[in-house]
């Protein structure tokens, strides 16, 4: 005879539903809404939270551990970068995991070790940071990197685990969409490889939706604070000066601002571009009052140094506004009076320096053609600018899936 099923219990997804019911709460009264379309993308960005939410909570495999996507086009959060791919694993500081993988033709491959996650009250420590010029690779392109707890004499391509470390991210940067191509990354426990975790127990999938739920709440609250701390305590329709990215990488810097344009105005966004040899990527991209990228597929949101259009003088011009102004660098706004702007160097040989920054002037879209030096250089065709949006189209679904 075959053991009768289980006795119902209480509802295993009720504390999740909870807290998809208390995010809704998050979301509906956000202070920055105010049209119909905030709302919509609140919901949206809702969408996506709760997907990446429930991905973490399962992901959560300190001994089995793999790495996920941290973010994607559907499951966005912290200013994410277009030009970025994200992938994250869970740690314990006392245990041995082995990285392998194969460097691409990414313009740079980074990665960091995090002490705990983000909250709406801190940024956790940045335990260990570092680019794969720091790694050992071979000829073909492959590595190998071992994370663990310290050792008297540690051979190369390892890594101590500090006390408290809990993520691995990895991120790889693109800076040409078209030709870069992407590579491989994979992370084991040294000590639990050709094993098996247990079979899940309806106690521990209980404790996950709970998890889940947790994440949710605390991600939509982080984010909807962190640009207070970072951001929005600075004037309108400026940018600061270049300087260490704040939580990030000891090899990145960023500059950032929010604008607040009208409909007939645009801000010039003027950068040096960077020599290779001391920034191999640099870029520019908008944000919702969200705290996430527009829509970077579809329309022309963000800009690489290899996408731009560079002027004769050595400058990058960038032209932010929600009218065609008609010139290949466009940033557009979508329908966003107001929203984020950062830009970011990575993989620097060098601190930068105020003059390695941008300077910002707002001005009339009708007033462009007086207001952009070389003007001439930077117009642009519908038909050329339409071309530009197919590649960039095509260059994030061979990303995607590549």
């Amino acid at each position: 005879m075959s053991a009768d099923p289980p006795a119902a219990g209480p509802l295993l997804t009720q504390s999740f539903a909870e807290a998809v019911a208390e995010a809704e709460k998050i979301i509906t009264s956000a202070p920055h809404i105010q049209t119909e379309q905030d709302l919509a993308e609140g919901y949206d960005y809702l969408a996506g939270s709760i997907r990446a939410s429930l991905t973490m909570a399962w992901a959560y495999q300190r001994d089995f551990p793999f790495f996920v996507a941290s973010t994607g086009p559907y499951t966005k959060l912290g200013l994410d970068n277009p030009d970025t791919l994200y992938f994250h694993s869970y740690l314990r500081d006392d245990a041995e995991y082995v990285v392998t993988g194969r460097r691409g033709s990414t313009a740079d491959l980074s990665f960091q070790v995090l002490g705990g996650d983000y909250s709406p009250v801190r940024v956790p420590d940045s335990l260990t940071a570092f680019d794969d010029r720091a790694v050992e690779i071979a000829g073909d392109g492959t590595f190998e990197l071992r994370f663990g707890p310290a050792r008297p004499d540690p051979p190369r391509n390892y890594f101590t685990l500090g006390p408290g470390s809990a993520m691995l991210i990895v991120r790889e940067v693109y800076s040409d969409w078209a030709s870069e191509r992407r590579g491989m990354i994979a992370i084991r426990r040294a000590d639990t490889t050709g094993a098996a975790p247990p079979p899940p127990q309806v106690s521990a999938l209980a404790k996950r939706y709970g998890v889940a739920g947790k994440i949710l709440i605390s991600r939509l609250k982080t984010f909807l604070a962190f640009p207070e701390w970072f951001y929005l305590k600075l004037p309108a329709n400026t940018l600061t000066e270049p300087r260490s990215t704040p939580g990030g990488l000891t090899s990145q810097f960023s500059s950032v601002g929010h604008y607040d344009l009208g409909s007939d105005q645009a801000m010039i966004v003027t950068v040096p571009a960077a020599a290779r040899d001391v920034a191999p990527y640099q870029g520019i991209q908008l944000g919702s009052m969200w705290y996430i990228s527009l829509d970077y597929i579809n329309h022309q949101t963000s800009l690489t140094a290899d996408q731009a259009r560079h002027d004769p003088d050595g400058m990058l011009r960038f032209v932010i506004s929600e009218r065609d102004p008609g010139v290949a660098n466009w940033l557009e706004c979508t329908g966003h009076r107001r929203g984020y702007v950062q830009l970011r160097w990575q993989r620097l040989s060098r601190d930068l320096r105020p003059a390695d920054g941008p300077t910002v002037e707002v001005v009339k879209v009708a007033e462009l053609e007086q207001r952009l030096p070389h003007y001439e250089r930077a117009t642009i065709s519908r038909g050329q600018y339409a071309e530009r949006i197919a590649a960039r189209q095509a260059a994030v679904a061979q990303r995607m899936l590549g």
